[in-house]
């Protein structure tokens, strides 16, 4: 696919590993300016390493997302560098565990949703102002169709990922008059080490690879063909022919 991300600013967080690791990936190979958001020092050094073939400006910044003051502080050390953003990828989880409703703890609540649900939407204030800045930007939103299998045991992280979806869906039809375009992405069943905690017996050879995700990674960043408010599902997109051929 033709993609010219130059010069183009692109913030991820949870990118020190799979989903988010992948995305950073496919759009520094694209030319992008990857701001990289981790908890894993070392694994966003060996990201940095692994970009460093293609012809894009890299920023580092690991981070516990859980530290909503350093959120802001991180934002205006960016604005010494950045004065705008095209691409905000909020896709950082925390999965808590998994457990009996009346067995989650005070702790991993906080946990889960000061991650899956607080950090983003401070993340979504802080920089609307840099989205606003470029003709086009846009938010691309991670969730997950678990919170529609209703299965028992994962009521924390769904209802975590169920507000995140409302808080998407609310926001995009507040933005709509805007230049900011708005999408959660269901990326489905991946290889992940999230996934490695809930199913630590399943073959991960039969799943999606993170590897997997860049063509759809692609297709979906500026299309005209997605509208704002949309829920893009990686099976979707697999199974048009768009995505086969």
């Amino acid at each position: 696919m033709s993609l010219d991300l130059k010069g183009m600013n692109i913030l991820i967080t949870g990118a020190s590993n799979g989903i988010g690791r992948q995305a950073a990936l496919t759009y520094g190979k694209h030319n992008a300016n990857i701001i990289a958001l981790g908890r894993s020092q070392s694994a966003l050094e060996t990201l940095d390493d692994d970009l460093a073939k293609y012809n894009c400006n890299v920023s580092l910044i690991p981070f516990n997302l859980m530290q909503f003051d350093l959120i802001k502080d991180m934002e205006q050390k960016l604005s010494e560098r950045i004065d705008r953003l095209d691409v905000l990828f909020l896709n950082a989880a925390a999965f808590g565990s998994l457990s009996p409703v009346t067995h989650i703890t005070e702790e991993e609540w906080n946990e889960t949703f000061a991650v899956n649900l607080t950090s983003n939407i401070i993340f979504l204030k802080l920089f609307e102002p840099y989205l606003k800045k470029t003709n086009q930007s846009q938010v691309l939103i991670s969730t997950s169709e678990i919170i529609n299998q209703k299965k028992p045991f994962w009521g924390l992280y769904s209802a975590s990922k169920a507000a995140l979806e409302q808080i998407a869906y609310s926001y995009a039809k507040e933005i709509q008059n805007t230049n900011i375009k708005v999408n959660l992405i269901d990326p489905g069943t991946v290889n992940t080490k999230l996934r490695l905690k809930a199913y630590p017996g399943e073959d991960k050879q039969k799943i999606t690879q993170p590897s997997d995700l860049s063509d759809f990674f692609e297709d979906i960043l500026f299309n005209d063909k997605f509208t704002n408010g949309e829920l893009i599902r990686y099976a979707d997109w697999l199974g048009s022919s768009k995505g086969v051929n």
